[in-house]
């Protein structure tokens, strides 16, 4: 496939018994480090811009989850739950919040990222809970945050749950036809901007979704969004929103597309009232890929920030 703006070379490692991660390693091995997290249904192109804007003085290490972007795509055995397998034998993967947690520690400690290192978190969608449940046990490690419409807490009351993203979590004919068709990537690389993207950008963002066993994380990612105690990702969701303001003390920057039809208003209230010391940058011409609509601005806006706030 044509990835346009991607120039780099993805790396590989077994984040678990046969199955492997691809994930960008950028920039100065010595450079300060910044951990990029998509969420979904993106990838590791949806920071290529930002890479590319800091990677002569920054260490960008932007993984793609298991399931999602250049890395594998295990099945989950129908329900199966590791270490037991699939049904063609192959190793199963449970495709929950957890996992995705594990999985990035499984990277810092392969990239050499140990405790001791100073890390910049930059999440964007649900790389927003991905990161920030890591930095639940890292939270002294974490000394700046970049953080692009995603969430780092349960729903807010005011907000309702889009029904987009109801047909993948409790419909199993939404289920299927996403699967099958690949709609929720499609449509997302057709309605998560305000500006119309070029035919390859989008089939970058969709086409590496197509099939039924390519897509399993898109929908596994929204069948895992917790909304009320007993769903599985709860626990975590709640414990990273109560802890978040206990990221106030350190530098923080907030950019925001306004036309975000999930991640809208009542997100970037939220985070504001959590780090009211945050740099805000909002537009109200951009929607939920915030860098694909605003990457011009934003890129040089945020190597400022990163500039001047040195770890």
């Amino acid at each position: 496939m044509e990835f346009p703006d991607y120039p780099f070379a993805p790396k590989r490692f077994a984040v678990r018994p046969g199955i492997a991660m691809s994930y960008l390693d950028d920039g100065p091995r010595d450079g300060e480090v910044v951990v990029m997290l998509h969420g979904n249904p993106s990838w590791s192109y949806y920071w290529r811009h930002l890479v590319t804007g800091l990677r002569d003085r920054y260490r960008c290490i932007v993984p793609d989850h298991v399931g999602m972007g250049l890395s594998d795509r295990p099945d989950d055995g129908g329900g199966i739950r590791p270490p037991q397998t699939a049904a063609n034998g192959a190793p199963a993967y449970d495709y929950t919040l957890q996992s995705r947690i594990d999985d990035l520690e499984a990277l810092l400690r392969h990239a050499g990222i140990d405790e001791a290192t100073p890390v910049t978190l930059a999440v964007h969608d649900w790389g927003g809970m991905v990161g920030f449940g890591w930095a639940l046990s890292h939270m002294a490690q974490v000394k700046r945050l970049v953080i692009l419409n995603t969430a780092a807490f349960p729903l807010p009351e005011a907000k309702r749950m889009p029904w987009r993203l109801s047909l993948g979590r409790d419909s199993r004919l939404g289920g299927w036809a996403i699967r099958r068709f690949n709609l929720f990537a499609r449509g997302a690389a057709w309605i998560g901007t305000r500006r119309r993207l070029p035919a390859n950008v989008r089939q970058a963002y969709s086409g590496v979704y197509d099939g039924w066993d390519n897509a399993i994380a898109t929908l596994r990612f929204m069948q895992d969004i917790p909304l009320r105690a007993g769903d599985r990702a709860w626990p975590l969701v709640e414990e990273a929103g109560r802890r978040l303001p206990g990221f106030a003390d350190r530098p923080a920057f907030l950019g925001w597309g306004l036309r975000d039809f999930v991640f809208d208003r009542h997100f970037l209230e939220s985070f504001r009232r959590a780090l009211p010391g945050a740099q805000v940058e909002a537009y109200r011409d951009a929607g939920h890929y915030v860098l694909e609509d605003k990457h011009e601005v934003l890129v040089p806006r945020i190597r400022e920030f990163l500039d001047a706030h040195p770890v």
